[in-house]
C-alpha cells in the first residue's frame, strides 16, 4: 500500500488522538460505578435499591438498570487489568467515536484532521472511565448513521434501535439518541415548511419529492423520510423499555434533569467556565462552523445550523453536554471550509492542499519515518499512562486515598460523614465497613438530603444538629474545608488523621 500524505494524515491524527486519550481516566465517579458492576457480578443481578450508603438505604435506585452493562465491563477491565485496562478503554471509546466522526468530514485531509482534533479537545474534558465514555461513543454512531440518511441517502435508521437497545443499558445518557433524532426531525420539518413558504402552499410546483427523488436538496430527506425518522424515534423509544426496569426509564432523564441543586452545585451541571482556556475550544468551533457556513459559497443547509445552534445551546447550558457540538459540527465545518478552499484555490491558485499519491521511494521513505517516529512517541505516551504507581499518584491529588487507608487500620466508629466529592473512591475503599453518607448518585438522594449535605459541607448554622440528625461519630473530608475548620476548633471532636488531600475527624464527647 502505497503511503500517501492523505493516508499518513489519517494514520497520524488517530495516532495523536490515542497519545491524547490515553491518560489516568478514572475519576471520584469511578469507584462508585466500579462497585455497582462488583456487586452486580457477585449477586447475578441488577440492583432495584441502594446498597451503598446508610443515609438512604434501601431506597429505589434505578441507574443500575441504564448502566449494568457498562459498569459490569469497566469492573472486569479493572479486575483483569487494573488502571491500564480502565485507561485504555477509555481511549479505544474515544478513537472509536472519532472514526465516525472523521468519516464523515469531507476535504482534504490536513482539513479534516485539524478539525478533528479541534473537536477532541472540545470534547476532551468528557473523558474519564465512567459509563458516559460509552455514550459518547454510541451518541457519534447515531450521528454518523443520520448523517449518512440526510447527505447520501443511505438509510441505515434501522439500527439506531439496536443500538439504544444497548445504550440504554449502559448508560443513562441514552437521551442524547433522541435529542439527535429530535434536531435532525425539527430541521428537516423547517425545511419542509420553508419550501411551502418559497413556493406556495399549493399546486404541483410546492410538492417536494420523496428522499432519493429529484427535487429534494442535498442533506434534506422529504415527506417520506421524515416519515421514516418519525418511525425510527418511536422504535426507540419502544428499544429503550428492554432493560431491567422496564418502561419506567423512559421518565430517567426528566427525572434526573429536574434536580435543581445539579445545576447550582456541581459542576458538569453547570455551564463552562470560558474563562478558562480549556472550556474555549467549544466556542471556536461552535463560532468557526457558524461562520463557515455563512461565508462558503454552498448554501447553508437548515437541519445542519438546528444541529449546530441546538448541541451549542446544550453546550452552554451545562458542562457535561459540551462533547455532542465535537460530534455534530466537523462534517458540517470540513464541509464549507473545503468549499471556501476551492474558492480560494480558483482565485489565486493557491498551494494545494490535497496532495496526489506519493509515489518515489524518497519520499516513501520519508512518510514511513514520520509514521515510525510518531509510533513510537505515541507508544511511549501510552506506556506512561498505564503503571499503577503513576495512576495512583495522580489520584491522590483528589481522592482521599491515604485517608481510606488509615479508617481501615484503625477501625473507628462509625457512621462516617464524607465529602460528596469523596463518597465515589469511598464507596470501593470502605464498603460494606463505612457506607457512605453522599457520593455522585445524583438520582438517588433527595433535594432536601443535599440541603442537609451543603449545611454540614458548609459549616452552616444548626450543622451540629444536622451532624447528630444522622448520628455522625466520623468525619472526612477535604483538608481545609469549612466543615474540617469547624470541627478543628470544636471541642467534642478530635483530628485524628490530616494530609493535603483528606482530614479525617472523630466525635470524642457525644
Amino acid at each position: 500500500m502505497n503511503l500517501t500524505l492523505p493516508r499518513l494524515v489519517t494514520t497520524l491524527t488517530f495516532l495523536a488522538l490515542l497519545a491524547m486519550a490515553t491518560r489516568v481516566s478514572t475519576d471520584t465517579d469511578t469507584w462508585w460505578h466500579l462497585r455497582a458492576g462488583q456487586w452486580i457480578v457477585e449477586h447475578q443481578t441488577v440492583p432495584k435499591t441502594d446498597p451503598f450508603s446508610f443515609t438512604f438505604a434501601d431506597q429505589p435506585w434505578r441507574y443500575p438498570s441504564t448502566g449494568w452493562v457498562s459498569e459490569v465491563v469497566l469492573f472486569e477491565l479493572f479486575t483483569r487489568f487494573g488502571y491500564a485496562g480502565l485507561n485504555l478503554f477509555t481511549a479505544l471509546c474515544v478513537l472509536l467515536a472519532f472514526v465516525f466522526v472523521y468519516r464523515a468530514c469531507q476535504g482534504p485531509a490536513l482539513l479534516k484532521a485539524f478539525v478533528v482534533m479541534l473537536a477532541a479537545a472540545v470534547s476532551s474534558i468528557f473523558w474519564s472511565a465512567r459509563p458516559q465514555i460509552i455514550s459518547f461513543a454510541l451518541a457519534s454512531v447515531f450521528a454518523y448513521v443520520l448523517y449518512r440518511y440526510r447527505w447520501h441517502n443511505l438509510n441505515r435508521l434501522w439500527l439506531l434501535p439496536l443500538l439504544m437497545a444497548l445504550w440504554v443499558n449502559s448508560h443513562g445518557g441514552f437521551a442524547i439518541g433522541f435529542i439527535l433524532i429530535a434536531l435532525t426531525l425539527a430541521g428537516q420539518l423547517l425545511t419542509l415548511l420553508w419550501h411551502r413558504i418559497e413556493q406556495g402552499f399549493f399546486g404541483e410546483t410546492g410538492m417536494m419529492s420523496p428522499p432519493g427523488n429529484q427535487g429534494v436538496a442535498g442533506g434534506d430527506v422529504g415527506p417520506v423520510g421524515i416519515f421514516w425518522l418519525i418511525i425510527i424515534g418511536f422504535a426507540c423509544a419502544a428499544a429503550v423499555t428492554l432493560n431491567p426496569s422496564g418502561p419506567v426509564i423512559l421518565l430517567y432523564p426528566f427525572q434526573t434533569v429536574s434536580i435543581g441543586i445539579l445545576r447550582d452545585y456541581i459542576q458538569e451541571w453547570q455551564s463552562p467556565n470560558f474563562h478558562e482556556l480549556r472550556s474555549q475550544a467549544f466556542l471556536w468551533l461552535l463560532f468557526g462552523t457558524l461562520a463557515a457556513m455563512m461565508l462558503s459559497h454552498r448554501r447553508a443547509n437548515l437541519t445542519d445550523l438546528v444541529l449546530v445552534c441546538g448541541t451549542g445551546y446544550l453546550g452552554f447550558l451545562a458542562g457535561r453536554n459540551v462533547p455532542l457540538l465535537a460530534l455534530v459540527a466537523p462534517p458540517i465545518l470540513t464541509r464549507h471550509l473545503a468549499a471556501l478552499i476551492e474558492d480560494w484555490q480558483s482565485r489565486w491558485q493557491a498551494l494545494e492542499m490535497t496532495a496526489p499519491s506519493i509515489q518515489s521511494s524518497r519520499a516513501m521513505l520519508v512518510n514511513g519515518l514520520i509514521l515510525l517516529a510518531l509510533l513510537l512517541a505515541t507508544l511511549a505516551k501510552v506506556l506512561t499512562a498505564l503503571p499503577v504507581a503513576l495512576n495512583e499518584k495522580e489520584l491522590a491529588r483528589t481522592l482521599p486515598l491515604a485517608a481510606a487507608a488509615f479508617v481501615l487500620r484503625e477501625k473507628p466508629a462509625g457512621p462516617m460523614f464524607n465529602s460528596y466529592n469523596f463518597g465515589g473512591y469511598l464507596s470501593w475503599a470502605l464498603y460494606p465497613d463505612y457506607p457512605i453518607f453522599v457520593d455522585g448518585r445524583t438520582d438517588l438522594y433527595s433535594e432536601a438530603f443535599y440541603r442537609d449535605y451543603l449545611t454540614i459541607a458548609n459549616a452552616r448554622l444548626g450543622y451540629e444538629a444536622v451532624l447528630q440528625k444522622y448520628n455522625i461519630r466520623l468525619v472526612m473530608v477535604e483538608t481545609g474545608s469549612a466543615i474540617g475548620d469547624a470541627l478543628h476548633r470544636d471541642p467534642h471532636w478530635e483530628q485524628a488523621y490530616a494530609d493535603v488531600t483528606a482530614s479525617v475527624y472523630q466525635l470524642t464527647q457525644p
